[in-house]
Formats: C-alpha cells, structure tokens, sequence
C-alpha cells in the first residue's frame, strides 16, 4: 500500500512565499483551510478563527480564551448552575485536552517579536485545581495533534514532537510565520499536514523535509486593497 495521500487539486505546490512580500500578504489575509485525515484520506476546509476552547469533564466544563494582546483565561464551568465559575489561570488559552488520562492545555501569546508558549497538566482536587508546566516553547504554539503516543505541535516558527514532557525541535525557522496556522494532522512520520492561510504545508518527518500547496483560487484583485493598507503601514 502506498504510503502516499492525495492532496485536492485546487492546492497546488507553490514556492514558500516570503515574509513582507506582496505573495505573503495576499495568502495571510485570504481564507483559513483546516486539515484532518479521515479513512486515509486528507480532508480540507475552509473556516473562521476562533478564540475559544473547551473539554467537558466531570462536573462541569473548562474553557479556555484567546485574546491576543489582550489576554485570555481558563476557567470552568460547574454544570450545577448554583455554583459560581471557577479562575483556573490567566494567560492566552489555545487548546484543553485528555491525553493519557489526563488533563492538559496549551497557552499561547504572540504579538509583534514576542513569542512564547508552554503546556501545563491539569489536576483536579475536590473543588480545586492544581497546574504543572510541563513543556516550555520558545514561540507560540499554534496548532497540534497526538498521535500514538507523542504529541505534534507547529508554532509560530517551529515544528516540534513531543513525548515525556520532553520536547524535540524536528523544523527550524519554517515558511509559515504569520499564516495563522491552525491544524495539524497525520497518519505517519511521511504524511503530516498543516492547515493555514491560503493554503496547507506537507511535511516529511523522516526526511525534515516540508512543501506549501497554495490555494489555487485566492483572487489577488479581491484582496489587492488589503495587502495595499498593509504595506502602507510598514512605510
């Protein structure tokens, strides 16, 4: 059986575009596609940013926001609506999930320069909640993925695996910085995709190897005043 996966015939391969360049622009500011792979087949769709998460456990439900500059929290939400919510932590709050048993979240800030990012496990103590840091990034994580028994995470710049609570940096310095990343998915170390801007990402972990299919309908007259307002701040 051939390890290959088909990719749609709209995203074609594209050169990476370059940061600050007119290309960039018009694929940062055209639609978001996400990814999934489902029966070995990859599975594109357009969608909207969205700055909310949730996981619903016993007893209630965490939920989690993304603000950017402004700032973000993790709370939950008891299901008996006689109690009051819950402050778990502030910070910019990306994904809550169960792996292993057990409770994580992913925090994210990015604004301008600055980056950054960690995973934190989640304990729960009658009516309280204890948090553990346990992976630290560099840049801010912005999409991830288990798979087996690891975790995918792409950032901002990077793309990582994690397993143990220990990280390990596979790409360095990627294309997609400022494409809004915002899904990452896989069925082996040869076919992992990410959703973004304009178009998606092939990687090739065995090889550290990636390709950018853009989308073959972005219309840059459409976004032409966009890309125009934006250059113009940069002067």
């Amino acid at each position: 059986m051939s390890n290959a996966i088909e990719i749609p015939n709209e995203f074609k391969e594209s050169i990476f575009p370059k940061f600050g360049e007119q290309e960039w622009y018009e694929i940062s500011y055209s639609c978001h596609f996400s990814v999934n792979i489902v029966d070995r087949k990859l599975q594109i769709k357009e969608i909207e940013r969205n700055n909310t998460c949730e996981l619903k456990i016993d007893k209630g439900t965490l939920k989690g926001t993304n603000n950017g500059e402004w700032g973000g929290r993790l709370t939950f939400v008891p299901d008996d609506i006689s109690k009051k919510e819950i402050l778990i932590a502030g910070g910019n709050i990306i994904f809550i999930f169960l792996f292993k048993d057990k409770i994580y979240y992913i925090e994210s800030f990015s604004h301008m320069t600055f980056s950054f990012g960690a995973m934190y496990e989640l304990n729960k103590k009658g009516d309280k909640f204890i948090e553990k840091k346990v992976v630290d990034f560099i840049d801010a994580p912005h999409a991830f993925t288990i798979h087996n028994d690891k975790l995918l995470i792409a950032t901002s710049k990077n793309f990582y695996i994690v397993k143990g609570y220990r990280k390990y940096l596979i790409l360095k310095n990627t294309f997609w910085s400022g494409l809004y990343i915002n899904s990452v998915t896989t069925i082996n170390d040869e076919n992992v995709f990410i959703g973004m801007s304009g178009g998606i990402a092939k990687l090739d972990l065995t090889t550290k190897s990636f390709k950018f299919y853009k989308n073959s309908k972005i219309d840059p007259n459409h976004l032409i005043f966009k890309v125009k307002e934006a250059l113009s701040k940069l002067k």
